[in-house]
């Protein structure tokens, strides 16, 4: 259980000190958000707890294949709350738009061999 809390709190702070930065700086937010931090630390936990290269390989190829979906979601959003959509619904938009392109990408990837 400690083991759990530590992995919490360090991604929480990591999103934290984001949102932080981003308040002054939104580009060098938006930088590090960008950054695979997250995904960087559950490579080396998933390392740590299994030695399992396969499990890592598998990990990370299928991370590449669902990130793509969610890509658009930061062009939609801007776009509609520069044209005045409020925060909320611009939100629900680009959520409701990553939903359905990881349906559609669930069917490609499994093709690679991507199962869920």
């Amino acid at each position: 259980m400690t083991e759990f809390a530590v992995r919490a709190i360090l991604s929480g702070i990591i999103i934290a000190v984001v949102a932080m930065i981003a308040r002054r700086y939104p580009a060098m937010g938006a930088l590090i958000a960008s950054l695979p931090l997250i995904s960087i630390l559950a490579m080396i936990w998933l390392w740590r707890d299994t030695g399992d290269t396969n499990l890592i390989a598998d990990h990370v190829q299928a991370t590449f294949f669902y990130v793509i979906p969610s890509l658009p979601m930061f062009l939609l959003i801007p776009m509609m709350l520069r044209q005045g959509v409020n925060f909320w619904a611009s939100l629900s938009a680009g959520i409701l738009l990553t939903f359905v392109l990881y349906l559609v990408t669930i069917p490609i990837a499994a093709r690679f061999g991507i199962k869920l």
